[in-house]
């Protein structure tokens, strides 16, 4: 049987869809407006510790929101500078718009060596609050749009994306944009 988090998707499938976006708050109205997705919960500033993009240490600051729409959650990037990222990489080859679909993954570093075998390459890892590091990887299917973020579904991580997902449950409109829980 395959284990569901809290927010009702499974370890090792999609739970998240992110996109690379120039305005943030206008991208938050876009998806509620338009696509039934929120409230959206914001983090002004998110340099994460440990940042490594294409094996060199990376200092790229972004603004992140991140929302639900059913039981997939929305992430919302927006740069704040020019520092070599994955998400500025995005903007310069193709612009903006999806960058990656997130997989909840019970080890990462497990997965990774599953992912690497498969000619995925790892492009970015960065320690993140609720425990352990996201890895995003490229190039393992030519029809594979953009990356593919691991991220460790640690009990953290379950408990924090949860709560977002209970908040968008019945959702009346209210508190559209709201702090990072």
């Amino acid at each position: 049987m395959t284990q569901l988090l809290g927010f009702g998707q499974p370890f090792g499938g999609v739970m998240q869809t992110a996109f690379v976006v120039e305005d943030i708050r206008a991208s938050i109205a876009h998806f509620q407006r338009d696509c039934g997705a929120g409230p959206f919960f914001l983090l002004d500033h998110f340099l994460a510790p440990d940042q490594f993009y294409r094996g060199a240490p990376s200092t790229a600051d972004v603004t992140i929101a991140m929302g639900f729409a059913g039981h997939m959650q929305i992430e919302l990037i927006q740069p704040l500078d020019a520092n070599p990222s994955v998400y500025r990489e995005t903007i310069e080859q193709r612009g903006y718009g999806f960058h990656h679909f997130g997989i909840a993954c019970a080890d990462v570093e497990a997965d990774l060596v599953d992912y690497n075998a498969r000619g995925y390459e790892l492009a970015f890892k960065a320690a993140v609050p609720t425990g352990g590091s996201v890895a995003y990887l490229e190039g393992g299917d030519a029809a594979a749009p953009g990356f593919l973020e691991l991220i460790p579904a640690t009990p953290g991580m379950d408990a924090h994306f949860t709560a977002m997902w209970r908040a968008s449950q019945g959702w009346d409109g209210s508190e559209p944009v709201r702090p990072f829980i």
